[in-house]
């Protein structure tokens, strides 16, 4: 897809007209995750807004060529955590799932049609399925929320494949499990544990038990793990030693249990934030080498580390954004992003050095030069240095007036614990295609730079992480690339709550968008799922204790102190951030006569997955900044409705 050949037509910033529409992202795009290498084949997620976001398990193999497992509208995705993921496990001819509709843990032969239930109806969520072929059993996560007067119990259980039996638990008493692992010889199992209120970034404890004749386990031993030391994807080695990725060096870095030194010590990241069960970043394509990949100063890379003499070899590739590591049989799958590629399910073949694609999440080619490069920027906050992605506008069939500058929209991640990258991202080039330019900020508290830098945010959400955002806005503001009266902020989640607080307690932006975020802060501690149940104590302070705090930093206390038009976009079933947090902050704007629009969607949770929510979200986006700001489209917007739009005087503070 390229922009006619024409000398570029003149249009203020925001209403160029841009191929890459809300449409584009949604017909044919798909969201790929859990790439998994199993028994000689490759599978893959697809989570297709065009079929509702139904998550559909996707082979690849030489004797069947590509084919959905399931038919339509079955879906294939864990709630438990809220988040899922590790949602599927395949061996010895069956595929072992999580249905999304009930939630129940189903197995079907790959050569059949009809899956058979291996666990009970009831309000139970499981993760992390791992065979256990000698005892003919599953072992895997399991999360309890049948009874609503008590906080869900998280287990390990082991589950019958004949299904004839309750699932039974293998062990208890942890505030949250994952990862569960036998070793090549059955007889040991490694999990993960963590209790409140750390996170898994925070602190986990990495356990060893022995499996007996009964297929019990033994009393687990914590074999690493102390402090506020965060232990990531424990793996056995095909030759049957334990490895894991700790943070005790400030860097997470790999180690093998027992040894003092990390397998290669590096001043990089080797793990992400374990905000969904399953995620990998290495694995074993033989017993002597590791393939893995690591980030540096935002950017991710490949490796493959040689286990006999500690040797690393750098792995070229395009991608600067790499996930889902999965091994077998000397291949490696995996999820890889480039700056000017689709996210991709890509394979790399140890025998011949060689790297192919299996899978793109798009059926769309884009030309280069209708694509905004990322570019890493640093600067500074007080005595800190903050990192981030800018993108300027970048439309060749289009320029602005001599002498414009383009709004700027500073992107606001999730988390807070996460990371944005420069991977190829529609929803950022939709927006710089139309002439806006974006800042994607690693705010303090973002991963991949570090612990220490991690550990910023601690006791500080709402003051270093909303520093950080203003603070990026003005930096390109003196350097003459954004129009400092049109200066924008969105974010979803907690990066919402970011945006309300930079609204709230700053003065930098002139109108802002919040996708499920959150304004109040004492509402939230009271009323969110298990997971983030004392995430704040850490980020805030301990509840109820420092409720004060909560209240300081909760925008919708201090609502007087906002003055700028906000729309606000909120699935009715969220259960992470309830429609309740955004149905606060909109009265109350309203009431404050200031502009102010809500949309919301009925079958939506905490994040949009229907072709229709994501149009709307993004169409919907664009009109409320174009009506506040008095620019044109070049096709009308879908007609949302903006309270009070009459007061506003241009969106400007």
């Amino acid at each position: 897809m390229s922009q006619p050949d024409k000398a570029p037509v003149q249009a203020p910033y925001g209403s160029w007209r841009s191929l890459i529409s809300a449409d584009l992202l949604t017909t044919g795009n798909v969201r790929l995750s859990e790439a998994r290498q199993l028994d000689g084949r490759t599978y893959w997620l697809e989570s297709r807004p065009s079929e509702k976001g139904r998550s559909a398990l996707v082979e690849l193999s030489d004797a069947n060529g590509r084919r959905d497992l399931l038919p339509a509208p079955l879906s294939v995705r864990s709630k438990a955590h809220e988040y899922g993921g590790a949602s599927y496990t395949v061996a010895d001819g069956w595929v072992y799932f999580v249905l999304a509709a009930d939630q129940r843990i189903y197995r079907m032969p790959l050569d059949g049609s009809v899956p058979e239930p291996l666990t009970p109806e009831g309000n139970f969520r499981y993760a992390d399925l791992v065979v256990d072929s000698g005892r003919n059993r599953l072992i895997c996560v399991q999360e309890d929320e049948s009874r609503e007067d008590r906080e869900a119990i998280a287990r390990i259980v082991s589950v019958a494949l004949s299904g004839e039996k309750l699932p039974e638990v293998l062990v208890e008493g942890a505030d949250f499990y994952s990862n569960p692992a036998l070793n090549p010889a059955g007889d040991q199992l490694s999990f993960l544990q963590w209790h409140h209120p750390d996170m898994p970034w925070d602190a986990t404890e990495l356990m060893l038990a022995t499996i007996d004749s009964s297929g019990a386990l033994q009393p687990p031993e914590k074999v690493a793990g102390e402090g506020d030391e965060s232990i990531f994807q424990p793996q056995w080695s095909p030759d049957g030693e334990l490895y894991f990725v700790s943070d005790r060096n400030n860097w997470w870095n790999l180690y093998r249990l027992g040894d003092a030194q990390p397998v290669w010590q590096k001043q990089a990241e080797f793990a992400t934030p374990q905000w969904v069960f399953g995620m990998s970043t290495y694995g074993f394509l033989n017993p002597r080498e590791i393939f893995c990949t690591f980030t540096e100063n935002g950017r991710w890379q490949l490796a493959t580390i040689d286990l006999e003499d500690g040797q690393a070899t750098p792995l070229p590739h395009a991608g600067c954004d790499f996930e889902s590591i999965s091994c077998d049989d000397g291949r490696a799958v995996f999820i890889s992003a480039a700056p000017a590629e689709f996210p991709a399910v890509s394979r790399y073949n140890s025998a011949f050095d060689t790297f192919e694609i299996l899978a793109s999440s798009s059926t769309t080619a884009l030309a280069p030069e209708l694509l905004s490069q990322a570019q890493a920027v640093e600067f500074a906050v007080g005595d800190r240095t903050v990192h981030g992605f800018y993108y300027p506008p970048c439309n060749p069939a289009f320029r602005a007036p001599e002498g414009d500058l383009p709004p700027l929209i500073v992107f606001s991640h999730g988390g807070p614990t996460g990371a944005t990258s420069a991977g190829l991202n529609l929803k950022v080039q939709f927006w710089t295609s139309r002439g806006f330019a974006i800042l994607d900020v690693n705010y303090s508290g973002s991963t991949g730079y570090g612990r220490a830098y991690r550990d910023r945010l601690q006791d500080n959400w709402g003051i270093l992480d909303v520093e950080d955002v203003c603070a990026g806005a003005e930096y390109l503001v003196r350097g003459g690339l954004a129009d400092p009266r049109r200066l924008l902020i969105k974010g979803g989640s907690a990066g919402g709550y970011t945006v309300l607080a930079a609204l709230a307690f700053h003065d930098t932006f002139s109108a802002g968008a919040s996708h499920y975020g959150v304004g109040d802060l004492t509402s939230l501690a009271r009323d969110t799922h298990k997971f983030e149940s004392r995430y704040l104590d850490k980020l805030v302070g301990p509840w109820p204790q420092a409720e004060a705090t909560y209240r300081a930093r909760s925008p919708i206390e201090h609502i007087e102190r906002l003055n700028c038009p906000v729309i606000f976009f909120q699935g009715l079933e969220d259960k992470v951030v309830p429609p309740n947090q955004a149905e606060a902050m909109v009265a109350a704007l309203k009431q404050r006569g200031l502009p102010v629009a809500y949309i919301t969607f009925a079958e939506e949770g905490h994040g949009f997955r229907s072709a229709s929510s994501i149009k709307m979200a993004l169409e919907g986006e664009l009109e409320f900044y174009s009506r506040t700001f008095h620019f044109p489209l070049p096709e009308p917007g879908p007609g949302i409705d903006i309270a009070n739009l009459d007061n506003n005087t241009g969106g400007t503070t």
